[in-house]
């Protein structure tokens, strides 16, 4: 929890920071990276409180912390993610990524919202007064995202309203309906003329020109799906802090990397979007993202502003994102300054270790019944045949954005199939809500496989059960664990389920720690190779297949989705 700033701490910060009174914390001798200057001076830093209080001198503190052959920087800010998808609770996310000098991270609830509704908002913004790290919320715009799928909920503006003024929340998160923007829908209306006065994120890919002019126009001022250097440019150029995305899937870094200039770099952050605990294991995280660009010849200069000090100036977080008298106590110390290999982490001026992991308060799951759905027979997936070409969601390995692919496909009694010689699998989405028994159908081109399926009850944004599968007996079996499990990740070929992760809050999270969740993905990832699954992160990118506001051909429960024509595709059946 912050500490009080009333005038007793300010009296004791004040004298803190002048010498006058020893410290709660110091730093002793440690590098001071500057990310205003780029400069780097040996100095104490002292702390009180959750405030840095002291740089620049010598400072005697209760606490204090060796920081000779160190260097400390800014602690780092993740702009925006979705805690949902590093499948573990808010509570298991602190513990996981706050040792990689994650000391804010900027959440939008957006996938237990569309599930549980406010109910899920609430759970998290109970939870962000637990964790360590500071855990902010931007409450879930577009829930559901369209309304050419089934959600578990749908929020209007009043809906929002009640959680505007919790201590924890930002603003709005990520207006993905830009269609709805443009077109001035007055549902859309009401909830950015209620956050005119606050920070509304932006969520436009591939929009240009005088569209994205209009979008703009709407108070929206941030994008984090920027994939190619033009693109982003343009968002530059019209006044949009671009966050540069390199998450499990969406991986925009090398495309963006070079317009990370000394120009721009104050308009540029980093986020996630998201990051699974078995690459956050393999890679790291946000600091993963820093060395890298480094590694490409980025001043770490701009590497390190981006990842705090433009960050916190494009939320509105003035308190942090420098290491200076009167910041919020956030501070990485490295023992490898451009390899961002991380020592040790302070977040509000609490050392990040397991004391401060076991001392933080418990939050009840909630969600746990969230899978309304009978078993499905092998014959839930029969595509009617058809006698022309058909409509293929084609995969970009690393990219959310998928191809709108045409292909003639093989037909047998009265059913159209898969073509394994062409890596065209079916791929349906399954209603898990209501019960309403809706099943969306259609092909995907990109996985690889050769047999069996992956099912997954995270399927953005409305999160119902998506499957992709090389026959339909292992789709039915994959699908049916999952409703087992009430919601998870299954794989499976016809003679059953080879491996498993159960995600029973909300469909959605583990109640296990992050390294149960991580090992399970391990064997997940093994399961789907010996498939013939060519994807690195096979499970997200299912995940991703029903997200029908992002171009070009994406699959609902009510079918296959054009998103440029924003329109269900007519498959003739």
């Amino acid at each position: 929890m912050p500490v009080k700033k009333d005038e007793a701490f300010l009296a004791r910060a004040i004298a803190t920071g002048a010498g006058e009174a020893p410290a709660d914390l110091v730093i002793k001798n440690v590098t001071l990276f500057n990310v205003m200057d780029g400069s780097s001076r040996e100095t104490d830093i002292a702390v009180t409180g959750d405030r840095i209080v002291g740089t620049y001198g010598s400072y005697e503190g209760a606490v204090a912390l060796p920081g000779a052959g160190l260097t400390a920087v800014p602690g780092f800010i993740d702009t925006h993610l979705h805690v949902e998808s590093s499948l573990v609770t808010p509570l298991e996310f602190d513990r996981c990524v706050l040792p990689h000098g994650v000391t804010t991270a900027i959440c939008d609830p957006h996938e237990i919202a569309n599930v549980l509704g406010a109910e899920g908002i609430r759970y998290f913004l109970d939870a962000s007064l637990e964790t360590v790290m500071d855990l902010r919320i931007n409450l879930s715009s577009c829930v559901p995202a369209t309304s050419f799928e089934t959600a578990g909920a749908c929020l209007e503006v009043d809906d929002l309203l009640p959680f505007r003024d919790h201590p924890n929340v930002i603003g709005l998160a990520e207006f993905m309906n830009f269609p709805g923007v443009l077109a001035r829908d007055p549902k859309v209306l009401a909830k950015l003329a209620a956050f005119q006065d606050g920070h509304i994120d932006g969520h436009a890919p591939l929009l240009s020109g005088l569209g994205l002019n209009g979008y703009l126009a709407a108070g929206i001022r941030t994008d984090h799906e920027a994939t190619t250097a033009e693109e982003a440019l343009e968002k530059l150029s019209k006044g949009m802090t671009i966050l540069m995305r390199e998450g499990s899937v969406s991986k925009d870094l090398e495309a963006l990397a070079p317009i990370l200039t000394p120009d721009v770099s104050a308009f540029i952050a980093l986020c996630t979007d998201d990051r699974n605990p078995l690459d956050i294991a393999e890679e790291g995280h946000l600091d993963s993202m820093i060395r890298r660009l480094i590694a490409k010849g980025i001043r770490p200069l701009d590497a390190y502003r981006a990842a705090s000090w433009s960050a916190a100036n494009a939320f509105g977080l003035k308190d942090r994102g420098a290491i200076a008298p009167g910041k919020r106590a956030d501070i990485v110390l490295l023992n490898d300054f451009e390899g961002c290999g991380i020592e040790q982490v302070l977040a509000g001026g609490v050392l990040a270790n397991d004391a401060a992991f076991s001392s933080r308060g418990s939050v009840a799951p909630v969600g746990l019944n969230s899978v309304k759905l009978e078993p499905v027979t092998p014959g839930t997936f029969d595509v009617p045949a058809r006698n022309s070409d058909t409509s293929v969601i084609g995969v970009l390995p690393g990219k959310i954005i998928t191809e709108h692919l045409v292909k003639r496909l093989p037909v047998s009694g009265g059913k159209t199939l898969v073509d394994l010689e062409q890596d065209v699998l079916k791929v349906a989405v399954v209603e898990r809500h209501r019960g309403l028994g809706h099943v969306g159908r259609g092909f995907v081109h990109g996985f690889g496989m050769t047999s069996g399926a992956i099912a997954s009850s995270v399927g953005h944004d409305s999160h119902n059960i998506c499957v992709v599968g090389a026959n339909d007996a292992a789709m039915s079996h994959a699908v049916n664990r999952v409703v087992a499990m009430n919601g998870g990740f299954a794989v499976a070929d016809t003679e059953g389920v080879k491996a498993e992760l159960a995600l029973p809050l909300a469909g959605l999270m583990s109640l296990e720690p992050f390294e149960t969740v991580r090992s399970d993905l391990e064997s997940l990832r093994a399961a789907a190779r010996l498939l013939g699954c060519t994807l690195e992160e096979p499970f997200l990118q299912v995940a991703f297949l029903p997200l029908p506001v992002i171009p070009h051909l994406k699959i609902t429960d009510l079918g296959v989705f054009d998103v440029d024509k924003f329109e269900l595709v007519d498959q003739g059946s």
